[in-house]
């Protein structure tokens, strides 16, 4: 989204700086031995030309990550899109009137440093300033969060605890969030701690760690229900940990966030595409895969489609799946080739999230206290945020009135309501945030009800998400629901992900080119890491303890 020139100081050049002092601190890792041994194990295929067509589902993050590196290093690439233009679920398009509209607002944390790097790398200078927010609740203002890096620097989570303002909660009820640290230090994000996490719902987890009922219900299950689209009784408190701590526990400027100057296919869709095509890169919309073929040997070597124009058969020598889970589901139902391997017969086990996009066009110019604000109790277990577009996206800024974005999550109750309804709906409850609306007239509006539309992350998911290698040698899987360590669900790890397939697929083909640099994560601080080694220790004296000959020699330390 967007903010004027006055007060968008930070372009891509301030993000220049902030990469650099991270360049300082970590980050050119090499794959470990073990690493290598597997990828080296992994590729015992005939190799082949790059000219063998690489087939690429899926017009997201994910896909066009994956694409315009392959063609980059010469590989022919061929990007199918179910629908008319590229972008999965950020994809934009024209409403009747011919405006701009949107499925949700996406933000850009200070985490997303491949995306940042994406953007140096094409030339595009598409983000606002990084961005304070607020919470609000039907009692008013219950949070304001400010941007962390401007905050003299504390170890975390000291700092996230210490400048966020909250209005409401007491001390007491805050400080319990301090037994949450535990579970948090726990979790590295490996498989094993997703194991250990998985089967319990985060509402639990916070029961468990002790968090008081008001900061759980007033901060924490809001958290939940924007960033992971249900409340914390319906989600994996692996998820959870994995969310919390991508975003705001690790470190203290995490949580600050820039934004779009538009809408993401208009700001970086758009032109990233048009330098595939440029590079050699064929973008093909409306092509539906139905199945795949197979050659002796297991491979894939054929993806079929359907098109307005009839069935087609593509040749393929490798093929990157960079769909989302329901779109998946699709070709699994209709692909013989899939539906018989249990690694895509489990996805029937993952379940998505409805969603509402309303976006308000007011008679009026309206002074809203910040740009980005999210909201919670309004609706029995809908979370939602509303923005000021009119700050954030270019096109907005000479509008006569206030341009309004109000994305609700969970949002399945709000959908049967005629557009009316909602509209007025949305007005009475921004009103309760922000009263100055109130004197304001809705002149226009777009309306969006996009059910399945966000993966739902469960307790139990985890067994059922797909590995980024797959039971065929030569397929790969990418998105943000993929099973891969690079952080919490989100845009970022969505284009990673692509990266990574990318990277798998010049392995098999072994026709050549250099790997994708993939920004790994900053490492945790040394106090959350000490926390952790304390952790291991204690779990590993209580699995002596309780080996049998050891505890009849120590009893009165095991009672």
């Amino acid at each position: 989204m967007d903010v004027s020139a006055a007060t968008r100081s930070l372009k891509l050049p301030s993000l220049n700086n902030h990469l650099r002092k991270r360049d300082q601190h970590s980050l050119l890792r090499r794959p470990s031995q073990k690493r290598k041994g597997a990828r080296q194990e992994f590729c015992k295929c005939q190799a082949t030309s790059k000219q063998d067509p690489v087939i690429v589902i899926g017009a997201g993050w994910a896909g066009l990550g994956a694409a315009w590196h392959l063609v980059k290093q010469g590989y022919k690439v061929e990007l199918l899109e179910a629908g008319d233009g590229p972008g999965g679920l950020v994809a934009g398009w024209k409403s009747k009137a011919g405006r701009n509209v949107e499925v949700g607002i996406h933000g850009f944390w200070r985490p997303y440093h491949n995306i940042f790097r994406l953007c140096q790398e094409l030339g595009l200078d598409p983000f606002t300033d990084w961005t304070p927010s607020n919470q609000y609740s039907p009692a008013g203002l219950e949070v304001e969060a400010p941007i962390f890096a401007d905050q003299p620097l504390l170890p975390a989570p000291l700092g996230q605890f210490a400048y966020t303002d909250f209005k409401m909660i007491p001390l007491t009820d805050r400080l319990t969030a301090l037994g949450l640290m535990t579970a948090a230090a726990d979790f590295d994000n490996s498989p094993d701690a997703w194991r250990r996490y998985d089967g319990m719902s985060a509402r639990e987890l916070f029961r468990q760690a002790g968090v008081s009922e008001r900061l759980y219900r007033d901060a924490f299950n809001p958290m939940l229900l924007v960033g992971l689209f249900a409340p914390g009784e319906q989600c994996s408190a692996a998820a959870c940990l994995g969310m919390l701590k991508f975003f705001i526990l690790s470190h203290q400027a995490d949580f600050d966030v820039v934004w779009c100057r538009g809408t993401t296919n208009n700001t970086i869709f758009q032109p990233w595409l048009e330098r595939i095509e440029a590079a050699g890169g064929a973008f093909k919309p409306k092509h539906r895969v139905a199945d795949f073929k197979l050659d002796a040997n297991g491979h894939i070597n054929a993806v079929v489609v359907d098109t307005d124009e009839g069935q087609q058969v593509l040749p393929a020598g490798a093929v990157i799946m960079a769909v989302g889970i329901n779109g998946l589901k699709r070709i699994v139902q209709s692909s013989s080739a899939l539906s018989q391997r249990p690694e895509f017969q489990r996805l029937s086990n993952l379940r998505s999230v409805d969603v509402l996009a309303v976006r308000l066009w007011l008679d009026r110019r309206v002074l809203f206290p910040r740009p980005s604000n999210a909201c919670s109790n309004f609706d029995d277990g809908v979370g939602w945020t509303f923005f000021d577009l009119t700050t954030l996206h270019d096109e907005f800024r000479d509008e006569p009135g206030s341009v309004v974005e109000a994305d609700f999550y969970h949002a399945g109750i709000l959908l049967p309501m005629s557009d009316e309804e909602i509209v007025k709906k949305v007005m009475k409850d921004i009103a309760t945030c922000v009263p100055a609306i109130a004197s304001a007239t809705v002149v226009d509006f777009s309306m969006v009800r996009a059910r399945n539309a966000v993966t739902h992350f469960s307790p139990g998911c985890y067994p059922s998400l797909l590995k980024n290698r797959t039971t065929f040698p030569n397929m790969f899987a990418a998105g943000d629901w993929v099973d891969d360590r690079h952080g919490s669900f989100s845009q970022e790890k969505a284009y990673v992900t692509g990266l990574r397939a990318a990277n798998n697929v010049m392995a098999v083909m072994k026709a050549g080119g250099q790997p994708a640099h993939i920004q790994p994560l900053e490492q945790e601080e040394p106090q959350v890491l000490a926390l952790r080694q304390a952790i291991r220790l204690g779990q590993q004296l209580q699995s002596a303890l309780d080996f049998t000959p050891l505890r009849d020699i120590l009893p009165s330390v095991v009672k």
